[in-house]
C-alpha cells in the first residue's frame, strides 16, 4: 500500500543537485499512475531504512510528448504536487528538449553520478540517452539498479500511461481514473507488492 504524506520536497532542474548519498528512480512518470506510485514508494521506503535522501527524476515533457506528439496526461505542476505526496526528498525536473534528446547515454550516467545513488529503481522499459541507447542494463554497470516488475490492474492488464490515454479518448473515464490512482477512492490498490528483481551487468 503507497501511503502518501505531506513533506518538504525541494524540486531542481538538472545537474543541480550533487548528494553524498541516494536511492534514485527514474522515469517519465506521466500521470504518476498507480504502477509510477508503487516504484515511487518502493525508492522512497528503502531510502528511509537506508538513512539516505529519495530522488525522483523525471521529464518535462514527458519524453513521448516530444517523440510522439501525445498529449500529457497531467501538467509539470499537477505532477510534482503528485509525486510530492509521495514523499520523496527531492524532484529532479530535466528539460526534454532536442538538446537533451541528443545527449548520449554516458552524459545521462555522469549526471546521476553525482547523486551517488546506493540503488536505482527503474521500469523494466526504462530507456535513456540518444536514440534510447541506454538500458537498465547499462546502468547496472554502474550502479546497484533494480527493477520493479510491471504493476497490473485488478483485470490483469499492465497499468501505463498510454492505457489511461486510450480509456480517457474511448470516453471511459472512471476506468481511466481507477488507473491512475488519484481518486480517493482507488489510489492504494496497487496490486503489485514492493520487491523486484536485481539487474546485473
Amino acid at each position: 500500500m503507497i501511503h502518501r504524506r505531506q513533506i518538504q520536497t525541494s524540486v531542481h532542474r538538472e545537474d543541480v543537485l550533487r548528494l553524498s548519498a541516494s536511492v534514485l528512480t527514474i522515469g517519465s512518470f506521466d500521470g504518476v499512475h498507480r504502477g509510477h506510485q508503487e516504484l515511487i514508494g518502493t525508492a522512497v521506503v528503502m531510502a528511509r531504512k537506508l538513512g539516505v535522501a529519495s530522488v525522483v527524476y523525471t521529464f518535462d515533457p514527458p519524453p513521448k510528448a516530444l517523440l510522439c506528439g501525445v498529449r500529457p496526461l497531467t501538467s509539470i505542476e499537477d505532477k510534482v504536487a503528485r509525486i510530492s505526496l509521495l514523499g520523496p526528498d527531492h524532484i529532479i525536473v530535466a528539460r526534454f528538449d532536442a538538446a537533451y534528446r541528443a545527449r548520449t547515454a554516458g552524459d545521462f550516467v555522469g549526471e546521476i553520478g553525482a547523486l551517488t545513488p546506493r540503488v536505482i529503481w527503474v521500469g523494466a522499459d526504462f530507456r535513456f540517452g540518444s536514440c534510447k541507447s541506454g538500458d537498465p542494463l547499462l546502468l547496472a554497470r554502474y550502479f546497484d539498479t533494480r527493477i520493479l516488475p510491471a504493476v497490473r490492474c485488478e483485470a490483469g492488464e499492465i497499468m501505463s500511461s498510454s492505457r489511461i490515454r486510450a480509456l480517457r479518448a474511448a470516453g471511459r473515464s472512471i476506468e481511466a481514473e481507477i488507473l491512475e490512482g488519484w481518486s480517493g477512492r482507488s489510489y492504494a490498490r496497487a496490486v503489485h507488492a514492493s520487491g523486484g528483481s536485481h539487474v546485473t551487468a
